[in-house]
């Protein structure tokens, strides 16, 4: 629900000196638009290339599989990364790409423990978040250029599972792999367009925190996951 839109939108016109516009939607002509061209001409694996070359520049593990081995090789990073607890999203990508047998079964069979993210919890999901070791998330929307995943939270998609967590997996769809930002925010616009609800909040996620702001030294790991791996599945 959207409150009090209208009297705010008003109140905004009247302070500008106009009459608030309703009904036509303002032009934006840009005699330049490289943003469009840049890294389009390249073919999906190209732009493998190019994501594969800039997370190693942002300090995050990549590996790259296939649907039959993702539950193996998720199972093995989550072990190199000193197993549970894990956070997860309650998101049906799990199912679909077959690893629910692997979250309820074969991890609390070994008391790994596993906690996903419930919206009736409330805080209690927060505070799961905060003490798992592993969290883990699928990206909506991948960028080559930045190395960035894209998080569309939503009731059972708390953003605490990416940020929170010692170490953050996030599991890559190639097919979810576009250029750059320009076509995220292309994908958002075109899905808002289409009648679809889209989350209000939206996270860009470039690797582990760091901060390079004491003396232009980089450290890694400062305010959220130490480290970061990416799971892209060839699923194209």
């Amino acid at each position: 629900m959207i409150h009090n839109r209208d009297s705010f939108l008003n109140n905004v016109a009247a302070q500008l000196g106009r009459s608030r516009n309703t009904s036509v939607k303002p032009e934006r002509n840009w005699q330049f638009r490289p943003q469009d061209k840049t890294l389009t001409d390249k073919t999906p694996d190209e732009l493998m290339t190019v994501f594969r070359d800039q997370c190693q520049l942002i300090h995050t593990e990549l590996i790259e599989t296939n649907g039959s081995k993702l539950a193996d090789v998720l199972e093995a990073t989550v072990n190199l990364y000193g197993g549970g607890p894990v956070s997860i999203w309650q998101d049906p990508r799990f199912i679909e790409f077959g690893l629910d047998g692997l979250i309820n079964e074969a991890w609390p069979a070994r008391n790994i423990e596993v906690n996903e993210w419930n919206a009736a919890r409330g805080k209690k999901n927060v505070a799961e978040a905060e003490r798992a070791n592993v969290g883990i998330t699928f990206s909506d929307i991948t960028l080559a250029e930045s190395g960035t995943v894209v998080l569309f939270s939503g009731a059972g998609k708390g953003r605490s599972i990416s940020l929170l967590p010692h170490k953050y997996i996030a599991i890559i769809p190639k097919s979810t792999i576009v250029p750059r930002m320009t076509q995220a925010a292309q994908e958002i616009s075109r899905r808002v367009q289409a009648g679809e609800t889209i989350p209000s909040c939206i996270n860009f996620i470039t690797g582990p925190s760091n901060s390079a702001d004491i003396e232009m030294n980089l450290v890694v790991g400062v305010h959220g996951p130490v480290k970061a791996a990416y799971i892209v599945i060839e699923d194209m």
